[in-house]
Formats: structure tokens, C-alpha cells, sequence
């Protein structure tokens, strides 16, 4: 304070409370309750002791002042008094606030002291899409592209399915260019030789290599119903990997191009390590985005000498890395990946090395037993709706359920670093396993596949945002300056260190500083408390109530939003999907838009069930009333919930109404 005095500079923020967000009025309210309280004198500093007032304990709030009510006073004690005391000018009680507009304007006036508005801008913000780590699997999940009809049951299990003898299925048509053998196989069960695609015509049946048929002018397939003899496919890939599962989960039919499947081999040992595959042959990890440009080699998990071997020699400041609290400066195409994903790779690793020894007679690559054997392994990186996919490597863990890579790393696979979600794939598992034979022959099937693969990022070719990225180490003051006068982004550029001038530099991959350190990347809460609530009334619930709880959010307009765009929309919605809703057969999950004159399933002669029910449409009904009673919410609402619960009723049968008969009347 005396320094400010002294050399006419602005007050330190830290002794600056939110001052714009109180006019000059109570800002004379307050200093007059601060002068008619009791000052004392402590160890700790200044105290003041005033009469609990309601208007004033919001004043305190609003302006951020720690205080403490207690029983019919207000305490406002430490540096907080001292500062009070001296903007507010409290030893002479006869000064008069200069009745300024500016109530910022008028404090320096008042204390002699330039006075800068602590928070000039406030960003809003919302809650986004919470954080993720969990496997990818297909819907429902599966060990094998490989299909088994309605043989396997609802499972579409093969271990089921091959008790029935020889079943038949689409699959691809084959021949080998040796001996001639026509099979569904990728190699000849006879003399081991390759084979190729034969194209049958739809409607003569008769082999051609055009699109066409030359005789009959019908399309041309390379597919077909063929038998398979499934028990002994089986039993011949049990043998060769040397594992028995219980169960193993194939799909119902391919959708790709030419019926192309998976060697059984493959679904026996995902079933062996539990894992699930993909539309395109690979095993995936989804997880959320996050940048990271400097860490702590404690805060991934790893040891200095492990950091060493994979280059990290230096700190960011250019010693020599010798502490697990030195800040490092990561590389492009590093990764940290949550350990629940490590947990998964190391699955995926074993699946890897088993399918090289004991399918394709290579040695085994991974050899990985612990989490920590991963690190220095390759990954991939694919976002969804793309076809590129970038190569990473894992150097750490994180208990956090993101992903943490480098800006660029991120940008690369066409992301803009802000929370989406994205695919991991051990390198060596899709390089094995992707086909782009396996994906779907429908509209957007290439699409969230690794088509191609970024093996080394050019900052050149990166996203706009990335280019954008702040490097610097600290802002001038001329930067600060600007700021109070609200100038435009453009022109304050020239202070600022980015990526964009780097470019076809020595910089452009290093260097990089920041000017907000943190003390751990470990600190704060480890899972958002949306994920922990398991209905989504009790996330409402939370929400609204830390709405209430936030003076600048309206918990009403909150409500209001929340029934406008999901309440009212899901019950109206599930009302229309009850009244236009097809059956399933509880056996073999086949669909039907209208119920069979059987009653039963044609397929499989199972019981068909509804597909939406009753307590599907009516789950939010209650809820939506509270809400609309708790927060007073225009009429509008109570009259369209009441008008879907009319219809809702005459849908229905009452079963309070009882059937009688005329003479209950006598």
C-alpha cells in the first residue's frame, strides 16, 4: 500500500477485491458499517467486529472479502481489515466518497491510491462434454468379425453355434490361384496358396470378372450363402493357440464389400484377453483430449533415469535433468495416457505377441507384464470422421481419465485441443489387424478408420488454432496496458510469442514457454461429479443446486432450459416411439416393424416383446412438475406436460377402472 502511495503505481492485485461490482452508494453503506464497528488490534493484524447486516454480508460477497458471521457480528480480520482500512480512508470518518459514476474512479480518489479493476472481463462458460477413458466396442460388443447367423443366438455365439453341425452363411467367394479350391479364405486350406475374389452373377450363377454379367445383364457378386463347418474351424484354431474359450461373440453378418472375415484365431485370443474389436479389425481406447506442453516426470509416474533414455536429458531450461520435480518440456509426439488405458494395452500387447507366436510363427514383440513396460511404445492417435491417423509414443501415466499430448498432437489428427474425444490404438495391433477389407461397403464405412498414417508432424501443415498457440515465458507491460483499454486481439499480437512465428524456424518443434505455472498436474479432483451420479435426475439435481448456489447463474432459466430441450422432447418422443414401435424376439434379438400373424418369431419360433414401455414415457413426468412448481416456471410448461399426460392416459388402459355389469347398478 505504501509503495502504490509512494511511486503512484496501481495496487497489487492481490489487495484488490471486486470493486466494479458495487455501485458508489454501497460503497458508502459499507465504509459507514465499517466506521461504526469495533477495530481491534490482534497478533494476526486488524479486526473488524460489526453488526451482522444482511444487505452488507452480500456487499462482502460480491466484492469477494473473506469474512465470518458469528452470532450477530460480522468478522473481517488479517489483510483483508488492513487493506479495508486504509482504501476506505477509515481514520477520518468526516471524508466524504467523491460521487463518481466510476466506483473504481472513486476509490482512488478516496485513498490517493491508483485502483485498477481487478476483473475488467468475465468469460462464461458451460459444462462440457465430461471426461472419458473407457474401451471402444461395437454395438453390441464382439471378439470376431466373423458371422454365425442366427446359429449363435443372442450372444452370436460361435462355441453355440458350432454344436449345430454345418451352417451356413454370407462369406466371401475364393479361389485359390493354385489348385483351384473354392473357399471363403484368404489363404487355401488345401495347398496354403493365396487366393482372389471370384465374382458370381446374381442370377445365372455363373463366374465372370465383371461388375456385370456379358450374358444376362445382372449384377455381379463376390459373395455368397456358403457352408461353413464351423465345429471344425473351431476345433483347428483352438489347436493353434492353444486355448479353449468359453464363449466367443461373432456378428450376425458382415456388412463390408466382398463378406471378407477375420481368421477365428484372432476372436479366440481377444475372447483369451478379454478385449473387443472394431468395424475395421482393431482394438481401441477411447479418451478425452487434453494439451500439455511441460511436466513433472512425478506427476507421469516415471523415473529421471527412464526420462533420460528416451531423450529427455534436459529440462526446460537447459540443465541437466537430474529431479523428479524438474519441469520438462514435452515432445510432439509424446503421450501420457490414463492408466486405465495402459491397464487395457497391456491386454492388447499380450493379444498382440500371443496372435505372432502362435499364428504367423514370429517372435513375440511386446513381452509387456506391467503397465510400466508400455512406456516407449508406440500408439495411434485417430479422431472420429477422419481417416489419419498419428503416431505417438507413451512416456507416462495419469490417473486423470484424459489423454495429454502435445498441441501439435492433438491439431494433427484435426482437433483443436478442447476436450473431444478420440481413439488409441496400439501401433503394432493395427498394423497387423486393420484391413480396410473389414470396413463397411456403406456411406461414411472408411470414415474413424487409419486409412493413412502421420508418422512425423510438420507444424506447417497443422489447424489454424494451433498456430494461434501462446509460447511466451511473460507479457510486457505495454500487453497489460492494452488490456484496460480493450483493444482488439489483432493488435496486441506483437507482444505476444506464438507458434505462427516460429514456422520454418529452429523453435518451431521446442522452446515453448508458459506464464501461469501449477504446482501438479496431480492436484484437483481426479473424475467431474457428473460421471459419479448414475441417473441423470440426480445430475439434474446437482446442477440446478450449484445453480442456485452461483449468483451468476439464473437456476430458473437453468430449469427452463433443461425441460425445453430434454425433459418435454424425451417424454414426447418416447410417446411417439410407443405408438410406432416394432417387436423384438427375445431369442435371437430379430426385429419386426409388425408383429407376425404367428405371434411368435418366424426365424426361431421365440417370444417377441415390445421394444418401448410404459415406464420408459412416464419416468420424467413427476420430475418435470417439481421443477416447474420449485422454480415458479410460466404456465406454458404445467399445461404441455399435462397435455401429454392426458394422452399418455387415454393411450393406456386405467387400471384403476374395473370391468362391471348392469346389475352392479340394481
Amino acid at each position: 500500500l505504501d509503495l502504490s502511495r509512494k511511486l503512484g503505481i496501481p495496487l497489487h492485485p492481490e489487495y484488490l477485491f471486486n470493486w466494479s461490482s458495487i455501485t458508489v452508494e454501497e460503497l458508502n453503506r459499507l465504509r459507514s458499517w465499517l466506521i461504526g464497528s469495533k477495530l481491534h488490534k490482534t497478533v494476526l493484524g486488524l479486526e473488524f467486529e460489526g453488526v451482522y447486516d444482511v444487505s452488507i454480508k452480500e456487499i462482502l460477497e460480491r466484492l469477494l472479502v473473506p469474512h465470518k458471521p458469528s452470532g450477530n457480528s460480522i468478522f473481517i480480520r488479517g489483510v483483508e481489515a488492513e487493506v479495508l482500512y486504509v482504501l476506505l480512508q477509515l481514520d477520518k470518518p468526516d471524508l466524504e466518497i467523491p460521487s463518481e459514476i466510476n466506483v473504481i474512479k472513486a476509490l482512488s480518489k478516496l485513498s490517493g491510491i491508483p485502483i485498477v479493476d481487478k476483473f475488467p472481463t468475465f468469460v462464461g462458460a458451460r459444462m462440457g462434454r465430461p471426461e472419458k477413458a473407457k474401451r471402444r466396442a461395437m454395438k453390441p460388443p464382439v471378439h470376431l468379425l466373423f458371422p454365425v447367423g442366427l446359429y449363435g443366438g443372442s450372444q452370436r455365439d460361435l462355441i453355440k453355434a458350432s454344436k449345430q453341425g454345418v451352417i451356413t452363411v454370407e462369406l466371401a467367394n475364393r479361389k485359390c490361384v493354385k489348385c483351384g479350391e473354392k473357399t471363403f479364405r484368404v489363404f487355401c486350406p488345401k495347398c496354403g496358396s493365396p487366393t482372389s475374389i471370384e465374382r458370381v452373377c446374381s442370377r445365372c450363377r455363373r463366374p465372370v470378372e465383371t461388375e456385370r454379367c456379358p450374358v444376362c445383364n445382372a449384377p455381379t457378386l463376390t459373395y455368397d450363402e456358403q457352408p461353413v463347418d464351423l465345429e471344425g474351424l473351431l476345433k483347428e484354431a483352438c489347436k493353434k493357440v492353444g486355448y479353449t474359450p468359453k464363449l466367443v461373440k461373432g456378428v450376425k453378418s458382415l456388412t463390408n464389400k466382398n463378406r471378407t472375415c477375420e481368421i477365428i484365431e484372432k476372436g479366440i485370443l481377444r475372447a483369451k484377453h478379454g478385449l473387443s474389436v472394431f468395424k475395421d479389425g482393431t482394438v481401441r481406447f477411447d479418451v478425452t483430449n487434453t494439451p500439455l506442453t511441460h511436466f513433472k516426470p512425478v506427476e507421469i509416474g516415471v523415473s529421471v533415469e527412464k526420462l533420460r533414455e528416451l531423450g529427455y536429458t534436459e529440462n526446460c531450461e537447459g540443465k541437466p535433468l537430474t529431479s523428479g520435480e524438474d519441469i520438462c518440456e514435452l515432445k510432439v509426439q509424446d503421450v501420457v495416457i490414463p492408466k486405465s488405458c495402459a491397464e487395457y494395452f497391456v491386454k492388447v500387447a499380450g493379444f498382440v505377441d500371443d496372435l505372432l507366436e502362435s499364428v504367423y510363427g514370429l517372435p513375440r514383440f511386446y513381452n509387456v507384464k506391467e503397465v510400466e513396460d508400455l512406456i516407449g511404445h508406440l500408439v495411434i492417435g485417430l479422431a472420429p470422421h477422419t481417416s489419419v491417423g498419428v503416431l505417438g509414443r507413451i512416456i507416462g501415466f495419469t490417473d486423470l481419465n484424459v489423454c495429454y499430448a502435445h498441441p501439435y498432437w492433438h491439431s494433427a489428427k484435426r482437433r483443436d485441443c478442447d476436450g473431444d474425444e478420440d481413439a488409441l490404438m496400439l501401433a503394432l495391433d493395427a498394423l497387423i489387424n486393420f484391413s480396410k477389407e473389414y470396413l463397411p461397403a456403406q456411406i461414411g464405412g472408411i470414415m474413424d478408420a487409419p486409412l493413412f498414417l502421420i508418422s512425423s508432424i510438420n507444424p506447417q501443415e497443422l489447424q489454424r488454432q494451433a498456430h494461434n498457440f501462446d509460447v511466451s515465458w511473460s507479457y510486457p507491460l505495454e500487453f497489460y496496458r492494452k488490456t484496460l483499454e480493450e483493444a482488439s486481439p489483432s493488435s496486441v499480437l506483437k507482444y505476444i510469442d506464438t507458434v505462427k512465428d516460429r514456422l520454418d524456424g529452429e523453435k518451431e518443434y521446442s522452446g515453448f514457454g508458459y506464464t501461469t505455472p501449477t504446482s501438479s498436474l496431480l492436484l484437483g479432483r481426479k473424475e467431474s461429479s457428473y460421471k459419479k451420479f448414475k441417473r441423470m435426475l440426480d445430475k439434474l439435481m446437482s446442477q440446478l443446486s450449484l445453480a442456485e448456489k452461483i449468483t451468476a447463474v439464473d437456476a430458473s432459466f437453468v430449469a427452463q432450459k433443461v425441460l425445453t430441450t430434454h425433459f418435454l422432447r424425451d417424454i414426447a418422443g418416447n410417446l411417439r416411439a410407443f405408438t410406432t414401435q416394432g417387436l423384438r424376439c427375445k431369442s435371437c434379438n430379430k426385429r419386426y416393424r409388425r408383429p407376425p400373424l404367428t405371434g411368435v418369431c418366424r426365424a426361431c419360433g421365440g417370444e417377441l416383446t415390445l421394444t418401448v414401455h410404459r415406464g420408459g414415457i412416464e419416468k420424467y413426468i413427476q420430475y418435470t412438475k417439481q421443477l416447474i412448481k420449485r422454480y415458479g416456471l410460466p404456465d406454458y410448461y404445467m399445461q404441455r406436460v399435462e397435455m401429454i399426460e392426458n394422452e399418455i392416459n387415454l393411450l393406456f388402459e386405467n387400471e384403476k377402472t374395473k370391468q362391471i355389469s348392469l346389475s352392479d347398478f340394481l
